[in-house]
């Protein structure tokens, strides 16, 4: 992620761009980015994996952005995230199914 990271502030300095980024406006980006992302999915699942592949990189890219403004460790959130999501769709009695962690 430190390559990542370092490569859009390179970028983002070149061009005089981090004045614009601020935690909302890159909370809207990505929401912007995953709705175009979903958009690859609109009509049915035959998707263009080109396209849907520049998507993805846009959602990402502002997800680390975000993080790189707030100072968080994307690495440490995810990891943190999944075990608390281990512990609310344990294994023994989530797996094959869909059901809300409170409803197990």
């Amino acid at each position: 992620m430190d390559k990542l990271t370092q490569a859009f502030r390179e970028f983002n300095e070149e061009r005089d761009w981090d004045q614009f980024h601020t935690p909302e406006n890159l909370a809207k980006s990505i929401c912007i980015e995953a709705g175009e992302l979903l958009e690859c999915f609109q009509w049915d699942n035959n998707f263009d994996k080109v396209h849907l592949c520049e998507e993805l990189a846009d959602v990402l890219s502002y997800c680390i952005m975000l993080a790189d403004r707030l100072d968080v460790d994307i690495e440490e959130i995810v990891l943190d995230k999944l075990e608390k999501t281990k512990k609310k769709y344990p294994a023994d009695k989530a797996r094959g199914i869909s059901t809300k962690y409170d409803k197990l």
